[in-house]
């Protein structure tokens, strides 16, 4: 059996200051807290034998499961797809802002200077079916919030990428088998593609 452990990052000091973050090169990584998220995150998995590791390019990300994954030896991979949503002018703006940007609109609207929604969860849905092509048994994902929400909601069945689960805790490991994971890649990539009119 094939098993996937989908992780969003551990607290990162930008999540302490309510600030948004969609560039790499502007994440300052972990909080204390979320350095302790991430090594508590290495004792819950620490039963499992892990293939690979693959994270997104952020540092907070990176962090994680350098600390989740101490002493350990297992195989690392960056990929890029599964970084946060590109927002565009809203980056380093607050949480606030941004949730009022985003209020109203839909999920077809790009940020200013950015991506959608829907092409981000396309993104996110390609990122997780490359996986599914690869050899490895046991792999830990350690993303953001949102793919990760994306997922768990997809492969309920859910109607709506964001419902029922909204808010994913920080370094809490999310266990997928193989059919799982299938199930949230094709949901992620219907919702992602709503029919027209």
């Amino acid at each position: 059996m094939r098993i996937f452990i989908l992780v969003r990052h551990g607290e990162s000091l930008l999540n302490v200051a309510g600030i948004v973050n969609a560039d790499p090169a502007r994440d300052p990584g972990l909080s204390e807290r979320g350095e302790e998220q991430a090594r508590d995150l290495g004792r819950q998995i620490a039963a499992v034998e892990l293939d690979l590791v693959v994270t997104s390019r952020f540092p907070r990300a990176q962090e994680t499961a350098r600390l989740a994954l101490a002493g350990r030896h297992v195989q690392s991979l960056v990929d890029a797809a599964l970084d946060d949503v590109q927002i565009g002018e809203l980056e380093g703006l607050t949480i606030d802002d941004y949730r009022a940007w985003k209020r109203d609109r839909s999920r077809s609207e790009p940020f200013p200077g950015g991506e959608t929604l829907d092409a981000a969860a396309a993104r996110f849905a390609g990122a997780f079916s490359a996986r599914l092509t690869q050899p490895e048994r046991a792999v830990l994902i350690v993303c953001h919030e949102i793919p990760v929400r994306y997922a768990l909601n997809a492969a309920l069945g859910s109607e709506s990428l964001d419902a029922p689960l909204h808010d994913v805790r920080n370094a809490t490991p999310y266990v997928f088998d193989e059919q799982g994971l299938a199930a949230a890649i094709e949901g992620m990539t219907r919702l992602a593609s709503p029919p027209t009119g």
